[in-house]
């Protein structure tokens, strides 16, 4: 789901976001950027400009005075401007664009928080230094284009995160709160099921961006699960979902067969699992003691 990036690339990028968690990033007294939004197609970029929207999804954060939140892709600040105002500890902006970096570095918010602005790539920020030491949250209208291996990788990769609060395509929302046996249930909504509570919020229609996307936006909030998966159980579970949704057309004991060393019928139906079952029949719960029971299997 993620593009291929060099290795130097990807270290000078967790670099500059390690840098910024450590209150390196610079800022100077102002008001915010001033110069005009420049959408650019290729960074996927849609500008919220309706102030009530703006203020709406920055409530669903539930920002508190000791929380350290981190915007992805701040852009003009239509955002920026109403998590400021809430108050939190710290405050991080992610920004590919190195216009909207350099204009929120010019032009800061007047007050505290003192932002810290990072120009880098989201997709390569190191989520895993988000620990518990910190009340993390996360808020961010999100590109169309890589909102979906953004959100995998925070909700699962973010030992520290306490609560994310999304823009993205409606279609897209629909899928993560799908439930088992819909038609938009797939490995989206198992994964962000697994390891957060997803939440709708409300939905945003496409005249309040500039430019204007073709379809609605929805706004989700996410609230990490105490029984989410470990690292070992993360990394067989994303296997098995791999396996499954590839070929969701399938039985389960026919896209399993050639998976498992044994019956693939047998271990389903020790899981309590019909072996004629189709994936998106399954809960997540099941899906995890399913990537349990197949790893397990290639070990015997």
């Amino acid at each position: 789901m993620r593009r291929e990036r060099s290795p130097r690339a990807v270290r000078d990028a967790a670099e500059e976001g390690v840098a910024a968690a450590e209150g390196q990033g610079t800022s100077e007294g102002g008001r915010g950027p001033a110069m005009p939004p420049r959408a650019k197609k290729s960074l996927g970029q849609n500008f919220l400009k309706d102030r009530n929207i703006a203020a709406r999804i920055a409530a669903q954060l539930h920002i508190g005075p000791d929380d350290w939140v981190i915007e992805i892709g701040p852009g003009p600040g239509a955002l920026t401007r109403h998590i400021h105002a809430a108050g939190p500890a710290r405050l991080f902006l992610l920004e590919k664009d190195h216009h909207w970096a350099r204009e929120h570095r010019l032009h800061p918010l007047a007050g505290t928080p003192e932002a810290q602005v990072v120009l880098t790539d989201a997709l390569l920020f190191p989520w895993e230094r988000l620990d518990a030491a910190h009340p993390w949250k996360v808020i961010g209208n999100l590109p169309y284009n890589v909102a979906s291996p953004l959100m995998w990788d925070i909700c699962s990769r973010a030992p520290g995160l306490l609560r994310a609060s999304f823009m993205i395509q409606k279609e897209v929302g629909e899928r993560i709160v799908a439930a088992p046996g819909s038609r938009q249930y797939g490995a989206l909504s198992v994964w962000l099921q697994c390891f957060t509570k997803p939440e709708w919020c409300f939905v945003v229609p496409p005249h309040v961006f500039t430019p204007r996307p073709k379809v609605d936006s929805a706004v989700l909030a996410f609230t990490p699960r105490t029984d989410r998966p470990d690292a070992v159980q993360s990394k067989r579970l994303a296997h098995v979902l791999r396996l499954c949704f590839q070929q969701r057309r399938k039985q389960l004991q026919g896209i399993l067969r050639p998976h498992v060393g044994g019956d693939a019928s047998a271990l389903l139906a020790g899981l309590g699992i019909d072996p004629a079952a189709r994936p998106e029949t399954l809960s997540p719960e099941r899906f995890i003691a399913l990537g349990e029971a197949v790893a397990m299997s290639a070990i015997a």
